[in-house]
């Protein structure tokens, strides 16, 4: 019966709430909460999404975050945080930790606060007004034991180890312990800088990073399923990706603790297109909220090291007294990385560049477009949002999304899981797809097209960005999973299935990677390791449609840490058949084979339309044709399976070996359990191929919850028979 609070008070999706209750409680009873909720309108700062799925009918009204009750003495302690400040030269990192500290009481309180990082232990002196909240600091200037000499540094998980450490606080009053706060931090230092024509560049402890990244989709429904969400920044990792990117969507606390844990960066803020960029139409109180919304997520984040940047807008820089209000709020709450005006290269009348862009594409784009396009989304600068358009899934996972009778042809049920505006429908790659490989003849034969074209063009799409670093300095595939069963936007669906768009990304992404550019014809050597590797030998091999071998050609090279080195450049061969096939292999110094990467290209060349581009697609004038490849002759393949399990995983291990004289080409293997695949699945590889004679053991990993009884392991192929 006792009113806690009020609908003025409780406002924003984004805030956080704690209202003292100790007059209302009854001990010894049961009490009840009862509260009253509002459906958002179009003019409220509320959870909304875009174009990637539907709004779901109920604008996701209701409580969708922790609601609990915590019990303190006098004072109570919040919003924990170690602050780190790196001094590489001397190897030693100065902390200062800071707590939000409240007086509930109606008396003066004096009390000390104690901390304990590992072993080394501090205390202040604290002092409060009745109902006084203040913010207390302790610095190395205060306690010179919080300069940590050469310190176990956070990096991202490509660069080293994500290393952490642990705060316990405490506060004493008159001799009991009133409240506890405690939070994990990494010491570790990110910056940006603009570098050549304004655009961004991001640093790790000194070190320059390329961002590689995925969009992420919070689910439709806003369900929060903690074990699903860390598989899928599992597959992230997986995908050599070292970057997720929030767009609004800024997840439960246990998101950024399994980002820490694992070294995966992220890039938050806030959504697009609707009323948190129509500030136009913002009210005295819209402004409150922001600021306090703002204010609550940024003292939420600020302490975990897997953060990377916080973007004040997203499709347009906040105007200024919003985006100045933003500021004051970041420089309050000591915000310790990288902060900017929006995802757009549009200039802030505050901060200036942005240095980074969002020019697209999202639609089907040509593999060559990467590295030929120098305005709008190709491989320079920082693309915070791009993608070669669809990404239809594999044939289980149409089976599962849409009903029998709608699975072949292509209809409305298909297009009602596209997306929204332009992205209505996937007839611009459906079209790609009929003209590049030829029409399917089912849903099957569209499927398993699909998984080569989304292979080709999310691998180009990295490969460029790889190739052409620091001029190129990040890129975010957009997106990376969906909140729905979806047609578009992702490198794996709805269903946790991998398919072809999620090797190609795992291939471009790898540790020393040899590479094909569609520009110039010229192979190259990446490496995304932070360490030198001298004496590598990279081959290249073309061969036509029925394996001839047209050209061949080695060197032997270093590869510097976190480079791009140029190998050398095929000659335009002749008597090639219209579609052949480059294989790139390569070998570290004894031998041992490191890398290998096959395409498969046209004699025709994939010509675009630059005249018509537009802000999400640049279209095809002539495409390329890959027709021939249903004309591969039948291939058997030798295959043998071991499955090994222990108490933390289950290992398949599959060999395949092809005996024949033509190329196995794009072969697909899949472990079932009683008819159903077994999701999620780390592969080591998939979707790759076998050249006549090669023999390839890969590496299927599986958590024992997921993977219980016999694993079935099938391997399908372009033409391979299925077995």
């Amino acid at each position: 019966g006792h009113q806690v609070a009020t609908s003025v008070q409780i406002a924003g999706a984004w805030r956080l709430y704690e209202f003292d209750i100790s007059d209302a409680v009854e001990h010894g009873k049961t009490n009840a909460l009862a509260i009253q909720i509002f459906p958002p309108s179009e003019h409220d700062l509320a959870i909304t999404f875009v174009d990637w799925n539907p709004a779901p009918p109920d604008k996701n009204m209701g409580i969708w975050r922790p609601a609990y009750i915590t019990a303190s003495g006098p004072v109570t302690l919040r919003h924990a945080f170690v602050d780190t400040k790196l001094d590489m030269i001397s190897d030693s990192a100065r902390l200062a930790v800071t707590v939000e500290a409240h007086n509930a009481s109606k008396a003066a309180v004096h009390g000390t606060l104690r901390g304990a990082i590992e072993s080394v232990n501090f205390s202040q002196p604290v002092e409060l007004g009745p109902g006084e909240t203040k913010e207390i600091e302790v610095t190395s200037d205060q306690a010179p034991q919080l300069v940590f000499k050469h310190p176990r540094l956070w990096w991202p998980a490509q660069m080293g180890t994500p290393n952490l450490y642990h705060l316990q606080l405490s506060l004493d009053v008159d001799g009991k312990i009133s409240d506890h706060a405690a939070t994990s931090f990494g010491i570790r230092e990110i910056t940006s800088e603009l570098r050549g024509k304004s655009w961004r560049q991001f640093k790790v402890n000194g070190k320059p990073i390329l961002i590689r990244g995925g969009g992420w989709a919070t689910d439709m429904m806003v369900r929060h399923d903690p074990r699903r969400m860390e598989q899928e920044i599992r597959y992230a990792q997986d995908m050599g990706l070292n970057t997720i990117r929030l767009e609004g969507k800024l997840e439960p606390e246990d998101f950024f603790e399994v980002t820490d844990r694992l070294g995966m960066l992220v890039m938050a803020g806030w959504c697009c297109c609707d009323h948190w960029e129509k500030w136009e139409d913002w009210k005295p109180e819209d402004h409150r909220i922001a600021e306090a919304s703002q204010q609550d997520q940024i003292k939420r984040l600020r302490s975990h090291p897997s953060m990377l940047v916080w973007l004040n807008g997203s499709d347009n820089p906040p105007p200024p007294d919003v985006e100045k209000m933003y500021i004051s709020v970041l420089n309050k709450c000591k915000w310790p990385n990288p902060y900017v005006s929006s995802a757009t290269a549009k200039p802030s009348e505050v901060t200036g560049e942005s240095g980074v862009k969002m020019t697209g594409p999202y639609e089907y784009i040509a593999p060559a477009y990467w590295l030929l396009d120098d305005k709008h989304g190709g491989a320079f600068g920082f693309n915070t949002e791009t993608s070669p358009g669809p990404a239809v899934p594999p044939v289980e996972s149409l089976r599962q999304m849409l009903p029998k009778e709608h699975l072949w042809p292509l209809d409305d049920w298909w297009n009602f899981h596209a997306g929204g505006g332009e992205f209505k429908d996937i007839k611009v790659y459906s079209t790609a797809l009929t003209n590049r490989y030829g029409p399917a003849r089912n849903v099957e034969e569209f499927a398993s097209k699909s998984q080569a074209m989304n292979y080709e063009g999310i691998r180009a799409m990295f490969e460029a960005y790889g190739r052409n670093k620091y001029t190129s300095t990040g890129v975010i595939q957009w997106m990376m999973n969906n909140g729905w069963p979806s047609m578009i936007w992702h490198l794996y669906d709805f269903y946790l299935r991998p398919g072809g768009g999620y090797f190609g990304a795992k291939k471009a992404t790898e540790a020393l990677h040899p590479q094909y550019s569609y520009d110039d014809r010229s192979v190259w050597l990446i490496s995304s390791q932070y360490k030198d590797a001298a004496g590598l030998k990279l081959a290249a091999v073309v061969y036509d449609l029925n394996m001839q071998e047209k050209f061949k050609r080695e060197a032997t090279l270093d590869a510097a840490a976190d480079s791009a080195t140029q190998a050398f450049t095929l000659p335009d061969i002749q008597g090639l058949t219209p579609t052949y096939f480059l294989a790139l292999t390569l070998h570290d110094a004894a031998g041992k084979q490191l890398a290998t990467n096959l395409y498969w290209i046209s004699t025709k060349a994939e010509e675009l339309d630059w005249a018509n581009a537009t802000w999400y697609m640049t279209p095809t004038k002539s495409f390329a044709d890959f027709t021939a490849l249903d004309s591969l002759p039948k291939v058997r393949l030798e295959k043998s399976v071991k499955t090994v399990r222990q108490s933390d995983k289950v290992e398949t291990v599959v060999t395949l070996k092809n005996p024949g004289k033509s190329i196995a080409f794009f072969l697909r293997l899949k472990a079932d359990h009683a008819g159903q695949e077994v999701l999620p699945v780390l592969w080591e590889d998939n979707y790759f191929s076998l050249l006549p004679g090669e023999q390839r053991e890969v590496r299927a990993t599986h958590d024992p919850r997921d993977a219980g009884g016999k694993l079935d392991v099938s391997v399908q192929g372009w033409n391979v028979e299925a077995q």
